[in-house]
């Protein structure tokens, strides 16, 4: 039976390439080495990879992400209005010119202290 792969979102690790699987190899190795994002839920935790970003991630049960930056995984995050992408330095860094409800999410989810914004 073959197998086909429209190339967007899979967790089957059929649709890997040599260069997703090593890719994935340093998410378990930074996992074990380091740990997970402080935010981020281990339940249901897999292995997923966007084929038209070439993205290699972690998704769990409540759709939260977690990606390498570096050496370490973190938390990576899509706001609701607008659809800024991006880790939580980089969403702080475009805070000033997000529409108001995409600075509440990043209020919500600890990005900017709600005290200073």
């Amino acid at each position: 039976m073959s197998h086909e792969w429209d190339g967007g979102y899979t967790e089957n690790l059929a649709d890997f390439g040599f260069r997703e699987i090593k890719l994935a190899r340093e998410i378990f190795d930074a996992w074990v080495d380091h740990g997970l994002p402080e935010d981020f839920d281990s339940d249901g935790a897999k292995l997923a990879l966007n084929g038209n970003s070439g993205f290699v991630f972690l998704v769990n049960s409540e759709y939260q992400t977690a990606m390498m930056n570096g050496t370490r995984l973190e938390s990576f995050y899509a706001t609701p209005y607008e659809g800024h992408e991006g880790f939580a330095d980089e969403l702080a860094d475009e805070y000033e010119d997000m529409h108001p409800e995409d600075q509440q999410y990043c209020r919500d989810v600890g990005i900017v202290d709600a005290v200073t914004a």
